[in-house]
């Protein structure tokens, strides 16, 4: 979940540095450092906390050299203070890390027993001494990081910075992304792409398990074998301005504004202009499908769980879904003619890939429907389907979301019309359905001042409950989730119909309960129950249309409306309400949005 950068450049790197880092402190921002080759010195800078305070530091105490390494940290092995911070340096050697070591007690261990004494909580440190007591036996500093990588256990992105060799870097990958970024006479490496955007678009990617030696004007990369590997150069284009707030004063914000924008980009990626034809990759046959399985974390395990009920209403197709941190460890028994689907907002996470490989060879084919194109994910599945979101910064995750909504929408169509479900007429009704949702869209937005209303309300709550009914109650869940997110309110979301099995002892005037039910066919239901929690002294927060409104009678303690919508497209527009209050609440308490406590964007280790 951290974030890697290395340069061999031809300027001072320390800037480049710290402005790649800022690219990647979405991924960690527990502490932050970097390291230079100045002359033939190697040094050192870290500071615990936000980037800016490395900066800070770097103004007092600069950084000199044209070679360099950098980290911004999200704490797994040791707590997050600059001891513990990254890079980490043992003699000759500084290394910077992603992943866990998990061998790295028994290596620590070894390394006692030759008189070497560590001096931090952290697995990374090992890596540096080992590669350091290698080189202390007359290795070079190339066969030190190749002996060092093939003793490590468990996932890593690792870049090596070497005292007195200014035109080196090491890097490899096993279970953690890392690419190398190509410039004229320079080189970089990078945890993710947009980090190395600014200084080129020439990338290449490590394979599982590659190595790789880096210098200014040559590439030699050698796979989990020693084997010399050639992997592909890819052109990547990524939009600076989509890592920049652009006038917003954060980023979720102006990722809740862009939906709109990134729907449209999505829907005219797969439906075509009129909306009558679906286009998806070729190989993707429905008609002899068995079972779905769905496996992802998070936010995408809810938009999995909304696509279930789409799935199995719309395309009568059975789907088990799954959270992927529990998937491999269940051993779930495959049926033929099972498709797997990972959902995955930067196709690097680490449960789902894992995930995937146990399905490999299970399943009649995998899927992935991720943000990132060239991410391990899509790299190891057999059809891509890219949700079209851009690049998303904030941690809580929102045009993410409903972009992943939408292409899973748009396959649930695709599934029902090959399955003979629909026929033409309805396949174009729904598509001119899909088709109108960025201008819903739009006008939900316009409930953003009531939000701010509303939010202020909620932020003097310390408990809140979320109810839906049918796909709405996976979107419950996610408002619940991007509430706890962001604003540190315990908040749990809970079938509508299952309040009074049990949940409903939660219920008293201090505890507000927001409703998510647009007037559908299950809409009479939850209002009988919204009515046992009024019954109680419940506060109901009722998001809803007009219809909805005029028929929940009164009692109800405030109202959020939005615009009459399918049924059917409901869960995607009303995540909007959903981002929006916990946006606004997080305001309102004073928290840190775009870089909630003890969570990073990017989950690269189990």
């Amino acid at each position: 979940m951290c974030g890697i950068v290395g340069v061999l450049g031809n300027h001072e790197a320390a800037p480049i540095l710290v402005e790649a880092l800022k690219r990647l402190e979405y991924r960690g921002y527990d502490s932050a450092g970097i390291a230079t080759i100045n002359g033939t010195t190697l040094e050192r800078r870290r500071a615990v906390g936000k980037l800016v305070n490395l900066q800070d530091l770097l103004v007092h105490e600069p950084l000199a050299g044209k070679a360099g390494i950098g980290h911004t940290r999200w704490a797994t092995h040791g707590a997050p203070n600059a001891g513990n911070a990254h890079p980490h340096q043992s003699g000759a050697v500084a290394v910077v890390h992603n992943g866990i070591i998990e061998n790295f007690r028994e290596l620590r261990a070894e390394l006692a027993s030759h008189g070497i004494a560590h001096e931090t909580d952290t697995d990374t440190e090992t890596v540096a001494l080992l590669a350091n007591h290698y080189i202390a036996q007359g290795m070079s500093p190339r066969d030190a990081a190749e002996a060092t990588i093939a003793r490590l256990h468990g996932a890593y992105a690792l870049c090596f910075l070497f005292d007195g060799y200014d035109d080196l870097l090491i890097a490899a990958r096993k279970g953690s992304p890392l690419a190398i970024g190509h410039g004229q006479g320079e080189m970089f490496v990078g945890s993710d792409a947009i980090a190395l955007a600014p200084m080129t678009d020439q990338i290449t990617y490590l394979d599982e398990g590659d190595w790789a030696v880096i210098t200014r004007n040559s590439l030699e990369i050698r796979d989990q074998h020693g084997n010399l590997a050639n992997r592909e150069m890819r052109i990547i284009q990524i939009d600076s301005a989509q890592v920049d707030k652009a006038g917003y004063k954060h980023f979720m914000a102006k990722e809740i504004a862009e939906q709109p924008q990134v729907l449209q980009g999505a829907l005219s990626h797969y439906i075509n202009a009129d909306a009558t034809e679906i286009t998806m990759p070729d190989g993707l046959d429905f008609t002899k499908v068995q079972r779905l399985t769905m496996v992802a974390c998070g936010t995408a395990y809810y938009a999995c769980m909304v696509a279930k009920y789409w799935f199995e209403q719309i395309a009568g197709l059975p789907v088990e879904v799954d959270v992927a941190s529990e998937f491999r460890y269940r051993e779930p028994p495959v049926t033929d003619g099972t498709i797997a689907v990972f959902v995955s907002q930067s196709g690097e996470t680490a449960d789902t890939l894992a995930a995937l490989r146990y399905m490999q060879d299970k399943a009649a084919q995998i899927v992935a429907v991720v943000n990132v194109p060239e991410s391990s994910i899509a790299r190891e599945s057999d059809i891509v389907l890219p949700i079209m979101a851009g690049v998303e910064i904030g941690v809580a995750s929102t045009k993410a979301f409903t972009c992943q909504l939408t292409t899973l929408a748009v396959l649930v169509l695709q599934a029902a019309y090959q399955r003979g479900r629909i026929g033409d007429t309805e396949l174009a009704e729904k598509l001119a359905g899909l088709r109108g949702l960025p201008g819903l869209m739009n006008t939900a937005l316009g409930i953003e001042d009531r939000s701010v209303t509303l939010s202020r309300k909620l932020a003097e709550a310390r408990d809140i409950l979320f109810l839906g009914r049918g796909a709405m109650y996976p979107l419950a869940m996610e408002g619940a989730l991007k509430l706890k997110e962001i604003s540190y309110i315990h908040a749990e979301a809970y079938a509508s119909g299952e309040l009074k099995h049990g949940p409903i002892a939660l219920v008293d005037k201090n505890v507000p309960v927001i409703v998510m039910a647009p007037r559908d066919a299950l809409f009479e239901k939850t209002v009988s129950n919204m009515q046992e929690v009024m019954a109680r002294g419940g506060k109901v927060l009722l998001i809803t249309d007009q219809q909805g409104a005029n028929e929940a009678g009164d009692g109800v303690w405030q109202t959020l409306l939005m615009p009459a919508v399918d049924p059917f497209l409901a869960p995607i527009l009303y995540a909007l309400p959903a981002q929006l209050l916990a946006y606004h609440t997080a305001i309102a308490k004073g928290t840190d949005v775009d870089q909630p406590r003890n969570l990073a964007k990017s989950v690269t280790v189990e």
